[in-house]
């Protein structure tokens, strides 16, 4: 498969979209295809670096399982995103498990190419560098919402960020392939409560629930909603 076929999709996101030409002709040289079925492990937390990666279709999950089965979900990583940029600069093991959602198609950019490829560009690891200082705003904002927003404050939040693609793509999206019980795990909330904001926020006019997915149908009351 030509990989360049998949430059528009990867030009809707704003990190790829902003790399020089050259940088994004690079990547793309180097990268190959990989495909994961429902449930497939991508790679697991301590495995060693494999390279980095961009969601061209379906979704990753990011998270962990305790010892006694307890589950923590910190993201879900749906195109045009890229992850995976942490072990890339120390070369230590993976932090979190990653497993397909549905089936998904990625890039894989392999670790060792990237590494020669920046060796050869030591200027390119700036545009690596601004990829990881985003995660790492969206993690202080994240932990700032935990001690300080109220649960239904946070529900919209997140919601609104999911929407407005955390930041990185050009335009929002209405439809979010989101079940609720996967919300209430990248929130640390339970189920019930996670269930109680949104038929609140539905009954509102702000959302349309739906079966394993949530309908934003007023993006401006939903940001008031997250800032309340």
């Amino acid at each position: 498969m030509d990989l360049q076929a998949w430059r528009p999709r990867l030009s809707s996101g704003q990190w790829f979209n902003h790399l020089p030409a050259l940088l994004q002709d690079s990547l793309l040289a180097i990268a190959r295809v990989r495909r994961l079925a429902p449930g497939q492990w991508l790679f697991k937390r301590g495995d060693p670096p494999c390279g980095l990666y961009a969601v061209l279709e379906g979704a990753v999950r990011i998270g962990a399982v305790s010892e006694q089965g307890k589950e923590a979900l910190l993201s879900v990583v749906e195109p045009p995103h890229w992850f995976g940029e942490i072990s890339l600069f120390d070369g230590r093991p993976r932090t979190h498990d990653a497993c397909g959602v549905g089936r998904c198609i990625l890039l894989q950019v392999p670790q060792t190419a990237l590494l020669e490829l920046l060796g050869e560009h030591p200027h390119y690891w700036r545009h690596l560098a601004l990829l990881m200082s985003h995660k790492l705003r969206l993690t202080f904002i994240s932990l700032e919402q935990l001690s300080l927003m109220p649960a239904a404050a946070r529900v919209a939040h997140r919601l609104l960020m999911i929407a407005e693609g955390y930041g990185q793509t050009e335009s929002s999206r209405r439809l979010l392939q989101l079940p609720q019980e996967q919300l209430a795990l990248m929130l640390s909330l339970s189920r019930q409560t996670t269930n109680q904001i949104l038929k609140d926020l539905q009954n509102q006019g702000i959302v349309q629930l739906n079966y394993g997915e949530i309908e934003v149908l007023d993006l401006e009351r939903l940001r008031g909603a997250a800032q309340a």
